[in-house]
């Protein structure tokens, strides 16, 4: 277990202060979770009181002796009641604020209101913009627990090669393979940012499962084992013949990595097939096209443009009427995370320090999937891929 650098906090503290000071915020209160741990090294029941000048004050509810032990914020002290909020923030001279930002994307409305009690005359406003900036460039301790984090990865992938056979089910499979994680450390869930965003290690599916849609913003579904978590691996049996798809995140001391592989026992169709070679040639426009300057939708007009031309224009990132909007999503703490390969992000440039996962993929509904997925950072010497495994379809 790797405690967070108190340097790397007070960075990253620091950053988000000159943004907010650009914005005229006096201060930010952080609560969710995968923030906090960003900003603070852990995810102790509080808030995160962030000054536009000043030194951070972690308020802690439960547990303030973990949050003292794994926090390298100077100022970490125990709370009792939302009404020491005011008291104990005066106490560091700090002037009242009258623009607070939140994390309005994801905060509940009972919490706009306790803060609305405690500064009544403070206007609020959403932080999330600003903390995702933050967020989006990488340092290199980040880039090195990624890195660790597709190793871990790697070693799901290659045990697939030794359990994937005919008659077990897509159930067990991801089992087998959840059980390598676990042991190389990975923690079992998977933070999404996006409301109802719900992930554990990712998605194991073959055959026409691999092609049924779900209710999650994701080109590939399944059926899930129950219409109380409707995704993910259900209870078909793998068979000759089809694609197995293995789309799966890996995790270490919180930091992400997404890799999707294709594997199948005999060989698969030729649409299929064709399928998989085209969208390796997708990638491979991203890698040459990825330079700082470069706007998030670029990447992705053009990518989708050459899928297009290569008549998946029904099929790609979904089958019709379930088609999503992007190619490539960032992630680090988080799986959706700035940068996103999407429509809609002409004014946003890619930039040094960004890692992003990078996933064009085929559906044709009644047959299966394919597709592939790696990691990426942009780093000064340009695009670098994080994950390791073998691109190519895996027979076996």
């Amino acid at each position: 277990m790797r405690i967070t650098p108190a340097s790397e906090l007070d960075y990253r503290c620091k950053k988000l202060q000159n943004y907010m000071q650009a914005s005229d915020l006096d201060a930010i209160i952080i609560v969710q979770n995968a923030d906090l741990f960003y900003f603070t090294g852990t995810i102790q029941n509080g808030l995160l009181y962030l000054p536009a000048e000043g030194d951070p004050v972690y308020l802690v509810r439960r547990e303030y002796t973990r949050a003292r032990m794994e926090s390298g914020i100077k100022e970490v002290l125990s709370l009792s009641s939302p009404k020491d909020i005011l008291p104990t923030i005066n106490n560091f001279g700090y002037p009242t604020p009258k623009r607070i930002g939140l994390e309005l994307d994801v905060l509940p409305i009972v919490f706009l209101e306790r803060y609305r009690k405690v500064w009544p005359n403070a206007e609020f406003s959403d932080a999330t913009p600003l903390i995702r900036q933050v967020r989006m460039i990488k340092s290199e301790y980040e880039i090195k627990l990624m890195m660790d984090s597709a190793q871990q990865v790697h070693k799901v992938y290659e045990r697939a090669k030794e359990v994937i056979r005919e008659g077990i089910t897509d159930l067990e499979l991801a089992a087998e393979l959840e059980f390598v994680a676990r042991k190389n450390g990975h923690p079992g869930l998977i933070r999404m940012r996006v409301f109802n965003g719900e992930m554990c290690f990712g998605h194991t599916f073959s055959g026409v499962d691999s092609a049924v849609p779900a209710y999650t913003d994701t080109p590939f579904g399944g059926m899930g084992i129950s219409p109380s978590f409707g995704q993910g691996p259900g209870y078909k049996i793998i068979a000759r013949n089809e694609p197995v798809i293995i789309d799966f995140a890996g995790s270490v001391d919180g930091y992400l990595t997404d890799q999707t592989r294709v594997y199948c026992i005999g060989s698969l169709s030729d649409r299929l097939k064709k399928g998989f070679n085209d969208m390796l040639q997708v990638q491979e426009l991203m890698k040459e096209i990825v330079t700082p300057g470069i706007s998030w939708s670029e990447i992705h007009d053009r990518c989708r443009e050459l899928a297009t031309r290569q008549g998946y224009a029904d099929n790609f990132m979904g089958a019709v009427n379930s088609q999503v909007s992007f190619i490539g999503h960032g992630l680090g703490i988080e799986i959706d995370e700035y940068p996103f390969i999407a429509r809609g992000f002409k004014d946003n440039l890619m930039e040094t320090g960004m890692t992003w996962a990078f996933e064009p993929k085929v559906v044709f509904p009644g047959e299966g999937a394919v597709g592939i997925e790696n990691t990426f950072y942009l780093s000064k010497q340009g695009i670098k891929q994080m994950t390791i495994s073998d691109d190519a379809l895996v027979v076996l």
